[in-house]
């Protein structure tokens, strides 16, 4: 690489630039058109002289028969055919760095190729890096630094490996060593077109000249990724780059050069090597959108914000390669002037310049924004472009306007939610936004509040609307007043038009109205059970048409028990039938019925009317003994005892508190029962006798209540003895025996009981006995399931019962009354008479029509209270005491077998 230096006088320009030379370069590359650098720089003085020649750039068509023309972007420089670039005119007092573009233009064809040049200062470094001047520190005895440029004629910067200090002794003390060279970093362009690979510098050691020295670099670009974008000779030391460079990508690189010798031993500390990327400006400013939307209020003074616009330039930022400014290119449409909104160059930011603002003018403006790199120098700035639209918000700048002074309309009476007559309204404001939706009031001519305007939503009209029935014969016309105004308030400054006011006639038609009762619901207060043809009352109903005569009619709609009549005339209400307050069409003590007035009008017209009735309660129910049934011990206990209370369907007075008392007859209740107040509506029936037998009592009970005169009733309550447990409830046993079973079935239930308590000692499974089955039935076995079973059960019927001769009852027949007298004997009986008293029994149940056919468990004696029989319940024990069974024998010939059995115990 050669670098060339010219000079001239101080008017006159200092140009660098590069030429290439063909030493250690590779074969070139094929040709390619374009110019041979993408950035010069100048030094120039202050004052440029007319028609100076500054530099020459050069272009490489590849076909020497092109025809290429050049053009400047910057009016005051221009360029002749050879590429000679110079001032039009003499610029005087050069203070600031310019820069500019050179278009190369093909003749005949549609290429184009740019590059950029710059001038800078004379006396002022570069503002970029030059790679064609190597800078050079050096310090010297102030200790202060300068600029210094270092030229190369004919041999490339060469980068050396620094000495070691060493001290050496003399008579004057220390010997000074020659200042090192500071190696400074190596600039390189972006983009360069090469050709490649282009030497950067020569590396080398002082002990090249003494052994043989092999150069290596290391880091990132050379050993390390992005690899290969440099290299090194490694026997001369030159270090290439091999392709362009794109500071975008990367802007720095840091290697290390290392010099060993043959044997790889390092005879030089490693020195580090600092690259950096020259940045062009090779980057067009970027919008981060193609279309912004922005919003300014109609009205808005100037000054006001709309929105800021954005473009980035992937260029450097700190140089004018990335300065991004920006300016309004267009504004569509122009009213009311051109240029409504300004742009702030440097941050983006559009703002309105002038007042004038109307939406409903102007509703969106189309603004075209360009940004332009390079401090927004049109010449040799890149620019791209971005269309920005600004709506125009809406403010209520308009008020809503009547379309007409006065409006008309008509309703028949009586009706409601009837719309009377629509109001039409002008609003120029934004549809369908609160600044054009219409509020509509009624200042005058309504006082009762029977209209009110509601707003249709899709045409803003005002639907003036009847919400109170109005009356023919009360207002036969209106004239109201209606304002109408906007939902959100009028902008600042903005008054309301005389046009938001109207009239509103409204006429009321006359209609057929239907007959009206005066009262309804009509109450009125009667006695239960007066008679029927009783008048009750007058439900008559008023014609409310006063200017019409008409005649009204009456009939029945609703009478659930059928009690009432109406007169077709005059509506005078009588009764049909008794009034019952206890009917199951009686709520609360009070009857409703419904009738029906109608007119003789063209249409009829009809209306109903309600008749309540209270019925007043009169003493007409005797009361009804509760409960019905009960169960209590057979001996005189705690458990033998009944707490009885009445029902009363009639009301208070006529209800509580009830007298409670036993009958007179049959003398037996009185004799074995007792009955004792408990309170007002309760008492208490209980045994009077320490002792009554197991079985189902009909007791009688006179219940009184308080009404005047008093209502008495004789009731039954169905009363089950049974013997009781230590805690006073009924047995198992002592239930089936009160519910009327036998003896054989009180013994089938004690069996069940053993079974369910003493479960058996093998499997259910493995026992092969014969066992009880369940047939949800009562029967006499497995053996008598071809019987009539029902005989058991008690009858229904007590007819065929109530006519049998007293003194013998089988225990599967149901008891007629409660039977409490038994002969009493005083002593045990004689064996004669006993078997006397079987032989009677025998003979009954033969003769019974109603005994089932098996035999039947019969009770031959009564054994309770006062009873002098003795207990048999020996004949189920299973003791073996010394009991002499010999009597038996004198019992008959029914008893020989048990005599046989039991009798003679030495015969056992």
């Amino acid at each position: 690489m050669i670098l060339k230096c010219t000079y001239h006088s101080p008017h006159q320009a200092v140009l660098f630039f590069l030429q290439g030379t063909k030493a250690g370069q590779s074969p070139k590359p094929p040709c390619r058109p374009g110019f041979s650098q993408n950035f010069y720089t100048v030094i120039v003085s202050r004052d440029v002289l007319h028609g100076q020649s500054i530099l020459k750039v050069k272009f490489e068509d590849c076909q020497h028969s092109r025809e290429v023309g050049f053009v400047s972007s910057d009016p005051n420089f221009s360029v002749r055919a050879d590429g000679s670039v110079y001032a039009e005119q003499e610029v005087a007092n050069l203070s600031v760095p310019v820069q500019f573009m050179v278009t190369a233009r093909g003749l005949h064809d549609p290429h184009i190729w740019e590059t950029t040049v710059k001038l800078a200062l004379a006396g002022h470094p570069p503002s970029i890096p030059l790679t064609q001047v190597m800078k050079e520190y050096i310090f010297g005895n102030t200790g202060q630094a300068h600029y210094h440029f270092s030229f190369w004629e004919t041999q490339p910067r060469v980068i050396k490996f620094p000495r070691k200090h060493q001290r050496s002794s003399s008579a004057n003390g220390l010997r000074r060593q020659k200042r090192d060279w500071v190696i400074p970093p190596i600039n390189v362009p972006e983009n360069s077109r090469g050709p490649f690979p282009q030497m950067l510098v020569r590396i080398r050691s002082d002990q090249d000249q003494d052994i043989g020295i092999r150069y290596s670099i290391t880091g990132a670009g050379a050993d390390q990724p992005p690899s290969d974008i440099y290299n090194i000779d490694p026997v001369h030391g030159k270090m290439y780059v091999t392709r362009p460079l794109d500071r975008e990508e990367r802007a720095s690189y840091h290697l290390r050069a290392h010099a060993v010798d043959m044997n790889g031993n390092q005879v030089e500390n490693p020195i580090d090597l600092y690259i950096y990327v020259i940045d062009m400006n090779d980057n067009r400013p970027e919008f981060q959108n193609q279309v912004y939307n922005g919003s300014v209020a109609e009205g808005s003074k100037p000054g006001s914000s709309v929105m800021q616009v954005t473009a980035n330039d992937s260029d450097d930022y700190t140089t004018a390669n990335g300065m991004v400014r920006y300016r309004i290119l267009s504004q569509t449409p122009h009213s009311p002037i051109p240029n409504m909104f300004t742009i702030n160059s440097e941050t983006g930011d559009i703002v309105t310049v002038a007042a004038g603002l109307d939406r409903e003018k102007v509703s969106q403006y189309t603004i075209i924004v360009q940004a332009t790199d390079m401090e927004g120098n049109l010449n040799f700035g890149l620019s791209n472009t971005a269309t920005a639209l600004i709506s125009i918000t809406d403010i209520n700048d308009n008020p809503p306007e009547l379309t007409v002074r006065t409006f008309s309309g008509e309703v028949p009476e009586n009706k409601v939610n009837v719309v009377v007559t629509n109001l039409t309204v002008v609003d120029r404001d934004q549809p369908h936004s609160p600044n054009w939706n219409a509020v509509y009031r009624i200042v005058s001519g309504d006082p009762s509040g029977h209209f009110t305007i509601r707003t249709n939503p899709i045409t803003n009209e005002g639907m003036v609307t009847v919400v109170k029935p109005v009356d023919f014969e009360m207002n036969r016309a209106f004239m109201l007043t209606v304002v109408v105004s906007n939902q959100a308030h009028l902008a600042s400054g903005i008054q309301s038009s005389l046009q938001s006011t109207a009239g509103v006639t409204i006429s009321v038609q006359d209609v057929n109205e239907p007959p009206v009762f005066p009262v309804n619901p009509k109450l009125i207060r009667f006695e239960e059970g007066v008679p029927a043809g009783t008048t009750l009352t007058v439900f008559a109903a008023q014609d409310p048409d006063h200017f019409i005569h008409q005649t009204v009619r009456y009939s029945k709609l609703s009478d659930p028990a059928n009690w009432l009549r109406i007169n077709r005339t005059n509506g005078q209400i009588t009764t049909m039938a008794l009034l019952d307050r206890e009917s199951m069409y009686v709520k609360n003590n009070v009857y409703e019925a419904t009738f029906l007035a109608f007119d003789n009008g063209s249409p009829q017209a009809s209306g109903t009317g309600t008749l309540q009735i209270y019925l007043i309660d009169v003493n007409d129910n005797a009361p009804v003994l509760m409960p019905r049934e009960a169960q209590v011990c057979e001996r005189a206990r705690p458990g033998s005892r009944v707490n009885i209370t009445a029902s009363d369907a009639d009301a208070d007075p006529n209800v509580g508190p009830f007298v409670f008392e036993l009958p007179s007859f049959p003398t037996s209740v009185r004799r074995n029962w007792t009955i004792s107040r408990l309170s007002g509506d309760y008492a208490q029936l209980r045994l009077k006798i320490p002792y009554l037998e197991a079985g189902v009592y009909d007791i009688p009970v006179i219940v009184s209540d308080s009404g005047n005169p008093p209502l008495s009733n004789r009731s039954v309550i169905r009363i089950k003895v049974c013997p009781c447990d230590e805690n006073g409830d009924c047995s198992a046993t002592g239930a089936v025996a009160a519910a009327g079973l036998g003896t054989g079935a009180i013994i089938l239930v004690c069996v069940e009981k053993e079974r369910q308590a003493k479960p058996l000692l093998i499997d259910p499974e493995d026992d092969v006995r014969d066992n009880i089955l369940k047939y949800d039935e009562e029967g006499g076995g497995e053996e008598d399931q071809d019987y009539d079973l029902s005989q058991l059960q008690q009858p229904e019927s007590l007819d065929h019962i109530i006519n049998k001769p007293a003194g013998v009852r089988r225990v599967d027949e149901r008891p007629v009354i409660a039977e409490s007298q038994y002969p009493v004997r005083p002593s045990l009986p004689h064996p004669g008479d006993i078997g006397e008293f079987i032989n009677d029994g025998l003979r009954a149940a033969d003769n019974d029509p109603t005994a089932p056919p098996y035999d039947s468990l019969l009770v031959f004696d009564y054994e309770g209270s006062g009873s002098t029989a003795g207990s048999v319940s020996s004949l189920n024990s299973t003791s073996s005491g010394d009991q002499d069974y010999d009597y038996l024998n004198d019992w008959g010939p029914r008893f020989k077998k048990l005599a046989d059995l039991y009798g003679g115990g030495d015969d056992d």
